[in-house]
C-alpha cells in the first residue's frame, strides 16, 4: 500500500509524531520515544455505553439496542474461536487489557520486548469477533454477577443516583455495564450488528508510543488490516432538557457515614471550544473547592469535609457536568456551603493571581505527559476521541487567560442546574 503519514511537530513540547489515515480507514498515530524501554499501544474504537441509538447509511431508520452491549463486547472479544487473547500475550510478555467507558472502547498492551508481535496480537484479535448462543449465555451470566457488585457498592451506587438526577433522558444516567435485565435481551445476532457497525475501521483509532518505529507499526497495519468501506454511522441522543431531573436523591446502603455526590449540569460542546470549557472548568473547580481553597481549609478544620473530598470534570457527546463527592457527617450543611461558596464568588470574583500560580502547575502538568509513554498514547488516543489534535490541549491551556476563565462562573455553577446524591447509613 502507498501512502505518505504526516510527521507533526510541536515547538512547545519539543514532541512529535506520526499520523496518516490508512488505506484500510483506520486513522493511526504513532510516536516515537528515544530512550525509553516501553511501547505502550491502544486500539480504539468510537463506541460506549451511550451509545444505544444509530444507524448506518444504507438503514433507514436509527435502532435502539440493549444497554451494555459495548461493554459486553469488550468482554467477549478476548475469547476467539482458538484460544483467550491473554494467552498469547503471555508468550510475548505484553501485559493486556482493556475498557469501556462512556463514550469508547480501548484495548490495549504494553511491553518492552516483542513489540511487533504483541501489535500484531492486537490489532488481530480485535478485527476476529467469535460469538455463538452458547458463549454468549455463559457471559450474560459473568456480566450479570458483575453488575450485581456494582450495585452493591455505595461509592458506584451515590454516583450514578447523581447522574440520574442530572440527565432524565441522556444515556450517560445508565451504568456502563447495563442492568441484568438489559444484558438478558443481548444474543449473538445483535453483537455481531454492533460489531460491524462500530468497529469499522473507519470508526477506530490505534495510538503507539515509546520504544518502536513508526515504519513497524504501518508494516503491520499494512498486512492485518483489509480496506473497509465507511458505513456512515450516526449516533444519535435523545433530546435532553436543560434543566436537572431532581434535585437530591437519597438511599441507604452498609456505610459507616454518610456519601455525597453533587453536581452541577451545563450545555454540552465539542472540539477546541471542548478543551477550552474544560480547563476552566478545571480551574475554576481547584481555585474553589481544590485544597488550597478557602472553602477547602474552612470545612476540613470544621470537620464538615475529609480527605475523600474531591472534584471531576466529566463530558462527552451530548453532556458536561462538574462532580464533587466525597464523605461528610451532614451533607446538608455541605450543601449549603457550596451553594453559598458559589454565590460569594458570582458577587465577590477570584484572585487573578491564584488563577496565575495555578496555570503555571496545569502548564508544568500537561508538559510532563509528554516524558509518559501511557500519557503519550492516552493523549493522541483522546485527542481522536474528542475531534481535535494531540497538541491543541497544550495550545489551549498555553493561551487561556483569568478572565476566559472567570467568563464561565455563571454557565458552569447555575445553582437550578444543581442536584445531590445522598447515600445514608442504615
Amino acid at each position: 500500500m502507498k501512502y505518505e503519514p504526516s510527521l507533526v511537530k510541536n515547538e512547545l513540547t519539543g514532541a512529535e509524531y506520526y499520523y496518516v489515515k490508512h488505506p484500510s480507514g483506520l486513522t493511526i498515530y504513532v510516536m516515537e520515544m528515544e530512550g525509553y524501554s516501553t511501547a505502550h499501544a491502544l486500539f480504539g474504537t468510537k463506541y460506549g455505553s451511550v451509545n444505544t441509538t444509530f444507524k448506518t447509511k444504507n438503514e433507514d431508520d436509527f435502532v435502539t439496542v440493549p444497554e451494555g452491549i459495548a461493554h459486553f463486547l469488550e468482554h467477549k472479544l478476548f475469547e476467539n474461536e482458538d484460544c483467550d487473547v491473554f494467552e498469547l500475550y503471555a508468550k510475548t510478555g505484553a501485559s493486556g487489557n482493556a475498557y469501556t467507558s462512556f463514550g469508547k472502547t480501548v484495548y490495549l498492551f504494553s511491553c518492552t520486548d516483542n513489540f511487533r508481535e504483541s501489535l500484531s496480537i492486537l490489532l488481530d484479535f480485535v478485527q476476529k469477533p467469535y460469538f455463538t448462543e452458547e458463549t454468549v449465555a455463559k457471559e450474560q451470566g459473568i456480566i450479570g454477577q458483575e453488575i450485581k457488585m456494582c450495585e452493591d457498592n455505595p461509592y458506584r451506587a451515590g454516583y450514578f443516583n447523581l447522574l440520574r438526577a442530572l440527565y432524565s433522558e441522556h444515556p450517560i444516567r445508565i451504568e456502563v455495564a447495563g442492568t441484568v435485565e438489559s444484558i438478558a435481551k443481548i444474543n449473538a445476532d445483535l453483537l455481531y450488528r454492533c460489531y460491524n457497525t462500530f468497529y469499522n475501521l473507519n470508526n477506530m483509532v490505534l495510538c503507539v508510543a515509546g520504544n518502536c518505529k513508526a515504519a513497524d507499526v504501518f508494516e503491520i497495519a499494512d498486512k492485518l488490516l483489509k480496506p473497509c468501506e465507511d458505513v456512515g454511522l450516526q449516533s444519535v441522543f435523545p433530546e435532553e432538557p436543560e434543566g436537572v431531573s431532581t434535585h437530591e436523591t437519597r438511599v441507604k446502603m452498609a456505610v459507616g457515614i454518610p456519601l455525597f455526590n453533587m453536581g452541577f449540569k451545563t450545555k454540552p460542546c465539542t472540539g477546541e471550544e471542548l478543551l477550552k470549557k474544560e480547563y476552566a472548568s478545571a480551574f475554576l473547580m481547584d481555585m474553589i473547592f481544590g485544597p488550597t481553597s478557602r472553602f477547602y481549609a474552612e470545612n476540613m478544620e470544621s470537620g464538615l469535609i475529609n480527605s475523600s473530598f474531591e472534584s471531576e470534570t466529566l463530558d462527552g457527546d451530548g453532556y458536561f457536568c462538574n462532580i464533587l463527592s466525597g464523605e461528610s457527617r451532614d451533607p446538608e450543611k455541605l450543601r449549603s456551603a457550596v451553594l453559598d461558596e458559589i454565590e460569594r464568588v458570582k458577587r465577590e470574583g477570584l484572585s487573578k493571581q491564584d488563577f496565575e500560580d495555578l496555570k503555571k502547575a496545569k502548564y508544568a502538568s500537561a508538559i510532563r505527559i509528554f516524558t509518559s509513554v501511557q500519557g503519550c498514547a492516552s493523549l493522541m488516543l483522546n485527542a481522536h476521541m474528542t475531534d481535535t489534535k494531540p497538541f491543541d490541549a497544550v495550545e489551549v491551556l498555553k493561551t487561556l487567560t483569568f478572565e476566559d476563565a472567570a467568563g464561565y462562573i455563571d454557565e458552569l455553577f447555575a445553582v437550578e442546574n444543581f442536584a445531590i446524591s445522598i447515600i445514608e447509613p442504615l
